[in-house]
């Protein structure tokens, strides 16, 4: 690995915090006199998650280089496929059908996995380490009085709404894709057209969804449901209940040769991954984005909460 290709992933790096293992990781064999880099995507969570991982990696005495804050999924899985990167935390969905190719997701969370661990380690070499219960996919949320208004919990309750009041906040990605809204409507007999005219469509850039769910500009915004904005301005997910949005659960990756050499990398990781649901990342998720805190910080602090660390 050069220099000049690690500084071509236009990558964050900075301080991060280290510490000693603690808890069920004390026992842990040593990382000592391993050199591992660690790679995530540009955006909050897998940042957090990248820290998450080099923290845990210098506690165990490996020497870490940070190569989080990888500019798109494209760019980080190519680091990884030329071993710039080590490991890094990937999501399941994005694994089996951007990465490995595969139209149609599994619905099963435990078969997609199961799918797309076997699949990239027969072909790039790669392990993928049992996922954590955190589902990082699209859903759509409501305020508590649209949810009280319409006596909504699930997307299978759409039905009962009223034609008018279908009123929806998407980027416009997100409208045509088979995968997409119109393919959500359609699951949920609500077909983009005659349930859900395209005058209730309102359009915006992610970001700005959540801010226009909550002011009421649409009675149902496209959200990601681990994102840290939907606790910070109290919306509430609808269960995708006849699962049509792909699972996203997040599992530590990392290269074959890496694993062999340190096995005990597994162990490290198998606890901490247990403990990432849902309700822990969108906590998380919204100390960096909605209070600021640097993600490095945010995770040493939820390590340390969790005993992993002292």
């Amino acid at each position: 690995m050069t220099t000049s290709g690690c500084l071509g992933l236009g990558t964050a790096g900075g301080y991060v915090p280290s510490a000693k293992l603690a808890g069920v990781l004390a026992q842990t064999k040593p990382l000592s006199g391993t050199s591992i880099s660690i790679g995530s995507k540009n955006f909050t969570e897998n940042i957090l998650l990248g820290k998450m991982a080099i923290i845990l990696l210098k506690s165990s005495g490996a020497t870490v280089t940070d190569l989080t804050n990888i500019p798109g999924s494209a760019s980080a899985r190519q680091a990884m496929l030329d071993g710039q990167i080590d490991a890094m935390w990937e999501y399941t969905g994005t694994g089996w059908i951007t990465y490995l190719g595969h139209e149609n997701p599994i619905p099963s969370e435990r078969k997609q996995y199961v799918a797309v661990r076997d699949e990239d380690k027969k072909k790039n070499n790669l392990d993928w380490l049992p996922p954590a219960p955190m589902n990082n996919t699209y859903s759509f949320a409501v305020t508590k009085k649209v949810q009280e208004k319409f006596h909504i919990t699930k997307l299978s309750q759409l039905a009962k709404v009223p034609k008018a009041e279908r009123t929806f906040c998407v980027e416009s990605e997100l409208i045509n894709r088979p995968d997409g809204l119109k393919g959500m409507l359609k699951k949920y007999d609500v077909p983009l057209g005659s349930g859900v005219p395209r005058s209730n469509l309102r359009t915006y850039q992610t970001g700005a969804i959540y801010d226009a769910t909550a002011h009421g500009k649409c009675n149902f915004g496209e959200v990601f449901t681990t994102d840290g904005r939907i606790v910070a301005l109290h919306l509430k997910v609808l269960q995708d209940d006849r699962s049509f949005f792909p699972k996203y659960n997040v599992s530590f990756v990392v290269r074959d040769k890496m694993l062999k050499a340190n096995p005990q990398i597994a162990k490290l990781f198998a606890p901490v991954s247990k403990k990432l649901t849902n309700d822990v990342l969108l906590q998380l998720n919204a100390k960096v984005d909605v209070d600021g805190k640097e993600p490095a910080d945010v995770a040493y602090d939820w390590l340390k909460k969790e005993h992993f660390i002292k």
